[in-house]
């Protein structure tokens, strides 16, 4: 076997007699001890000899990661999933509805506003015999808590049957028009 670059042997098949196994010719030499490559001569499609020239990186330029983009198309949504996270989002809404509207009360209580509509009120509505609408009473903290309650849970209730309803109503309406594409990039 004649080759440029000899290919070292196993030890124990380096007898005289021995059968050497086959080793594919290497497609790109080994480099030169302590150096870069250099340049061989190959032949091109015309058969004319042309000088190889080794790549050597550019000293200097910068290099700029690149991001990488998905495109991506949501093409079907879960009724199933949407009904939970949908849920769960409403109650959270009904939650912060109805500390929101205690806290309003107890500031507007505090102002005094309920004293001073409540007065004007009285005033409009008594008559010769008796005292007129009593307000505050009417408002009061547990009445006002109540009644957000009470709306609270039908917002619930209707908030989740609708994100159910528009899952289903994007189903249908992605089969027929391919869905939302949404491009994803790798932050880097």
């Amino acid at each position: 076997m004649t080759s440029a670059h000899p290919q070292p042997q196993p030890q124990a098949q380096q007898h005289a007699g021995a059968p050497q196994p086959h080793q594919p010719p290497q497609a790109y030499p080994p480099p030169p001890p302590g150096g870069t490559p250099q340049p061989r001569a190959a032949q091109d499609e015309r058969g004319d000899l042309r000088q190889d020239v080794t790549r050597r990186p550019r000293t200097g330029a910068r290099t700029v990661p690149r991001t990488r983009k998905a495109r991506l198309r949501v093409a079907k949504v879960d009724p199933w999933s949407v009904m939970k996270v949908g849920f769960l989002l409403s109650i959270a809404l009904g939650i912060c509805t109805v500390i929101a509207v205690a806290v309003l009360w107890m500031v507007m209580d505090a102002m005094g506003v309920f004293a001073a509509v409540g007065g004007t009120v009285s005033e409009a509505t008594a008559t010769d015999g008796g005292g007129g609408f009593d307000l505050q009473g009417f408002l009061s903290l547990p009445r006002v808590v109540t009644f957000t309650s009470v709306i609270a849970v039908i917002d619930v209730v209707l908030m989740t049957a609708l994100a159910t309803l528009g899952a289903f109503i994007y189903n249908m309406s992605a089969g027929l028009v391919g869905g939302v594409e949404v491009t994803l990039a790798e932050d880097e």
